[in-house]
């Protein structure tokens, strides 16, 4: 069958995200998180005391979606919210939250640099900028 979809960038981008996408996510399930409570982990982690509302914006997640994503991390006992002033609060990583948080980070970036074996030498300089360059 003749397929002129691959070259449609959009579409081969969208194949490569799903596809790249459930590799990881199987990868993180063994460890019981989602690529979203990874990312969360992980900017809480560089972020101390960062507010769920600047959480949401980064991860483009709707404020009524990030308050189940938090709670279940809250309940996991891997991060905490502490007052900042008398309106808001900050979030930070539990000690069991950065044990979990090195465990993703392990995952994420022994799976990014497969990834970026399968993409020729001559092109991976080119790629981050080129994919970012899509949504920032």
């Amino acid at each position: 069958m003749r397929d002129p979809l691959p070259a449609f960038p959009g579409y081969s981008l969208r194949r490569a995200a799903n596809a790249t996408a459930g590799e990881l996510a199987s990868r993180l399930s063994d460890i019981g998180l989602k690529q979203v409570d990874a990312s969360i982990l992980i900017l809480v982690g560089e972020n101390r005391d960062v507010t769920a509302s600047a959480l949401g914006r980064q991860l483009d997640i709707q404020r009524a979606n990030m308050v189940p994503l938090l709670k279940r991390l809250e309940d996991e006992g891997w991060i905490f919210r502490e007052p900042l002033d008398g309106k808001s609060q900050g979030l930070a990583l539990t000690e069991s939250g950065e044990a979990k948080t090195r465990e993703a980070r392990d995952i994420i970036e022994a799976f990014e640099a497969e990834l970026l074996e399968r993409i020729p030498p001559e092109h991976r300089d080119h790629l981050l900028p080129a994919l970012n360059a899509l949504w920032r």
